[in-house]
């Protein structure tokens, strides 16, 4: 079996994931830190002013890799959830529920860094354009998802009802991806592509690199741990938990 493969399997097993989250997700979390300390540092204080923002722009270094990870998180959910369902596989269950909290905060935090920036751009900090009103609809499917895995008692049945309305929810990440080019918005077009021409400053573009990136790191080593901690709540009664727990150091 090829050695990526083999890997892929070997962490579909409880015990197996158990241990590799347990010694990767701190380390994937602390080296999101400094990275994260250094391109908030850059973007708020060091970076030259907007020629017409002014300093009101610099928002987007927490905006930006927000709305990114908004949507790639969702994207993680829904393919763990399709996993969950066509193979009934319990870790990814447990993935998918990890992923909509997490997503819930990155799409929150989207919508109101989105509204302090609108104020001083549009004179308003609510409007109902097409990509704020999209990313409104992501936000209440990652509620959507938690809600209905919170309704249902049996644990497998509430991951298979919450994995399919996550399907569902995937017809919005087009639209909020594309709402720009779709409709005529307040909201401005992309004007930002880590790889390829942009128009931003190039000076702007590697504190935007590191919060994006950090933000990437902590999404695995949160979710790892996510995921971990339930998966130890679903198997509490099997042999390997309780000699795991038994262990001095058990993470």
């Amino acid at each position: 079996m090829n050695p990526v493969l083999r890997w892929f399997h070997q962490l579909g097993s409880p015990p197996y994931f158990d241990r590799f989250a347990s010694r990767w997700s701190p380390w994937f979390i602390l080296s999101a830190i400094p990275l994260l300390a250094a391109g908030l540092y850059m973007g708020l204080w060091v970076v030259p002013p907007d020629y017409q923002q002014g300093d009101s722009y610099r928002i987007l270094f927490v905006h930006v890799p927000s709305a990114w990870m908004s949507l790639m998180v969702y994207s993680v959910m829904a393919i763990n959830a399709f996993i969950a369902l066509v193979w009934r596989i319990k870790l990814s269950e447990l993935l998918a529920m990890a992923c909509a909290p997490i997503g819930a905060g990155f799409t929150l935090v989207t919508l109101l860094t989105g509204s302090l920036w609108g104020k001083p751009m549009w004179g308003t900090w609510w409007t109902w354009d097409a990509r704020l009103t999209s990313e409104l609809v992501l936000l209440f499917l990652y509620l959507g998802v938690m809600g209905l895995y919170a309704a249902i008692e049996e644990r497998r049945a509430a991951a298979r009802a919450a994995s399919f309305l996550a399907l569902i929810g995937l017809v919005n990440l087009p639209i909020v991806h594309f709402s720009v080019v779709w409709w005529n918005t307040l909201h401005q077009g992309s004007t930002i592509r880590l790889l390829g021409p942009s128009s931003m400053d190039s000076s702007m573009i590697a504190p935007l690199l590191m919060v994006t990136v950090a933000t990437k790191l902590w999404f695995v080593g949160s979710l790892l741990r996510r995921t971990r901690a339930s998966l130890l709540d679903a198997e509490a009664s099997k042999d390997w938990v309780q000699s795991r727990l038994r262990e001095p150091d058990h993470g």
